[in-house]
């Protein structure tokens, strides 16, 4: 039978459960990836494992996320990272030598080769074919000790390329046209495989773009086959010894179809404040810009940072916009500086930062009140920039390097009566900077893990009680972000590995007082609408609720890896059988889940709740594995259960 690409690279890696969609899967976990905002928990929690070394084929901790050092606590979590990786047998990325997806890809990544990351926007090595998957840092951790990633087998789509992009279009419009489609749930429980005549037209670092912006799709992740682009840009990385060609059968069957003639696109730009409000640049040009930043996790690779500097060659940008750039990776920027470009970005004005997320988390670069900013990041969350009621729109290199020199809202296409579209070539071989990763050593296990002050134990979590009690304390509606449940930020994101001061800041942006109020209560639900927590892998969003008592989530649906934290953590991810039953429930609200421990012990995928005295069905739709972890109050007390067992033995 002709296989797809996704389903071979799955069944290598299969160890348990059969590849139906919506049948939970585990498979084994080649690579493993870290960022320092959710690293440092994910290595208490492999601490807390009690294991010597890890036991994946290869894992990485990058430093990408909190840079700024306006106090002790980045700092002192950057050495207990470092300290910890080369005990425990990690590569180390330090500060400032770039973010986690592009720097692996350019050092690490191998074609069919899994990945499991504590960062939804792994799936960004699809541009070297590895089938990558973010999840919250548990799973991670759990993946470093050698364990298998489960999770529900998504349904694969299959969406043939033709044609080739035109001028002033590029990867990030394929992307856009793909949320113009499908907005931000329409892939949930999906993997996106590209296949067909127009994939050859696009770069290693074009398919990192398109796979690392599938997270937004709320896709389980993406994939592009292995060709001689990708033996390209692995010879040109020194690593071409680590190439395979790998692609889908003549004829593999799909789960679902799509088409997209490269050819037909347009310059496209997201609207305030969703990845998926795309629309033609046309629609919205001559808007004010006060702001434009070119970087990211994603576009911030040599070709993306090359056409921006080749665009703006010779002129200056707009007096009233301030232009950033951000560049994937100290080795990107090496290279470009190599071939002129650093030169007519710092001619045109342009601000160059040290490699890192910086603005794409809200760390630095917020815009002001009421400005505008253009920017290639991934996501424009409401208030994600730093800003509350920020105006961000989501856009290529191009429309970006547009509005820099226009001061508005251009479409590319129209620089093309003042000059040709620059092309850029990727080089034959890159100058390589491995000078900032710390490989790991055989005597690394000697280190000492210095811990500072800001770094606190792994907290402790009840098991669930025979009948649960509790009072709904918040009502929220659809496509609520982890941004919202758990802010980034530099005045958030420094506590990650402080469970109790980062609690304080849980669903802060709509409900100052979440924290007092949980903390009174006791034992609190919530309740949500659709799609409830995209967006971020970050396990906090989960942890630091079930710290303050949340101990069910009640909602129209979730978001894939954040149901799974919320598993991970004990807290109970259910779903209204009846929809309707979501505009009955309000806040100040008593529910009983009677008996709910013995239920979830028989298997009953139906819990009833007690509500003002009538009876509303909810659905727990989780595998038995999970079902332990809910009983046990978290994963991790079922592992270290596992262990000491196999220990005693």
């Amino acid at each position: 039978m002709a296989k797809n690409l996704a389903h071979k690279i799955l069944e290598a890696h299969l160890v348990d459960g059969s590849l139906i969609p919506g049948e939970e899967i585990g498979v084994t976990i080649d690579h493993t990836l870290l960022q320092d905002a959710t690293g440092t928990m994910a290595m208490l929690e492999f601490e807390a494992l009690g294991l010597d070394r890890i036991r994946a084929e290869l894992s990485a901790q990058y430093v990408d996320h909190n840079l700024l050092q306006t106090d002790n606590k980045n700092a002192d979590d950057h050495i207990y990272l470092q300290t910890a990786c080369a005990r425990y047998g990690l590569h180390f990325s330090r500060p400032g030598n770039g973010i986690s997806h592009q720097v692996h890809m350019e050092r690490f990544g191998v074609p069919g080769k899994t990945m499991l990351g504590a960062d939804s926007h792994t799936p960004g090595a699809a541009g070297v074919s590895m089938l990558a998957m973010g999840a919250g840092g548990l799973d991670v951790a759990l993946a470093m000790a050698g364990r298998p990633y489960y999770f529900p087998c998504p349904k694969i789509l299959g969406v043939k390329l033709t044609g080739e992009l035109p001028d002033w279009v590029s990867a990030k419009d394929v992307i856009l046209e793909m949320l113009r489609r499908y907005d931000v749930k329409g892939c949930v429980g999906k993997i996106i495989e590209y296949y067909g005549p127009g994939v050859k037209s696009l770069s290693a670092t074009d398919r990192e773009t398109i796979g690392n912006m599938g997270t937004e799709l709320g896709a389980t992740t993406t994939i592009f086959p292995s060709d001689e682009n990708t033996r390209a840009y692995l010879e040109s990385e020194g690593r071409g010894e680590g190439w395979v060609e790998l692609s889908a059968d003549e004829g593999a069957e799909y789960d679902e179809y799509a088409e997209l003639d490269l050819s037909s696109l347009e310059p496209l730009i997201a609207c305030p404040s969703s990845p998926g409000n795309v629309v033609a640049v046309r629609e919205v040009a001559g808007i004010k810009v006060q702001q434009t930043i070119v970087g990211s996790s994603v576009n911030s690779s040599f070709r993306d940072l090359m056409v921006v500097a080749e665009i703006v060659k010779d002129r200056i940008a707009h007096p009233n916009t301030s232009f950033h750039i951000n560049p994937g990776s100290r080795q990107v920027l090496e290279n470009v500086a190599s071939r002129g470009g650093v030169m007519n970005l710092l001619a045109a004005g342009a601000r160059i930062h040290q490699s890192g997320c910086l603005g794409c988390i809200g760390m630095g670069q917020a815009p002001g009140t009421g400005q505008v900013s253009l920017r290639t990041f991934p996501r424009n969350f409401p208030g994600r920039s730093g800003t509350k009621d920020d105006k961000v729109y989501l856009c290529s290199p191009e429309t970006a390097a547009a509005a820099a020199l226009k001061g508005v809202i251009t479409d590319p296409r129209d620089l093309g009566k003042e000059m040709d579209y620059p092309r850029i070539k990727h080089p034959a071989q890159y100058v390589i900077d491995e000078s900032s990763i710390v490989f790991p050593s055989e005597d690394g296990h000697k280190t000492e893990v210095i811990r500072g002050p800001n770094i606190k134990p792994f907290p402790q979590l009840d098991p669930l009680p025979d009948t649960l009690t509790a009072e709904i304390v918040l009502k929220v509606d659809d496509n609520i972000s982890t941004d919202t449940i758990m802010p980034a930020g530099n005045k958030v994101l420094p506590l990650r590995s402080n469970i109790e001061a980062i609690s304080e800041f849980v669903y802060y942006q709509i409900s100052p007082n979440f924290h007092s109020e949980a903390k009174e209560k006791g034992e609190v639900v919530i309740i949500g609408g659709d799609n409830y927590g995209q967006g971020s892998s970050r396990e906090h969003a989960a942890l630091a609720p079930r710290y303050l008592g949340v101990r069910a989530k009640v909602t129209k649906s979730f978001a894939r890896i954040h149901k799974a934290n919320l598993c991970n953590f004990g807290i109970l991810p259910l779903t209204f059988k009846d929809p309707q039953d979501y505009q009955t429930l309000s806040t100040g609200t008593q529910v009983v889940f009677r008996d709910i421990r013995n239920r979830i012990q028989r298997g009953d995928t139906e819990i009833p709740v007690e509500v003002n005295g009538q009876t509303i069905v909810t659905q727990l739709d989780v595998s038995q594995r999970q079902r332990q972890a809910l009983l046990a109050g978290g994963t991790l007390n079922v592992v270290k259960q596992e262990l000491e067992a196999s220990n005693g033995q």
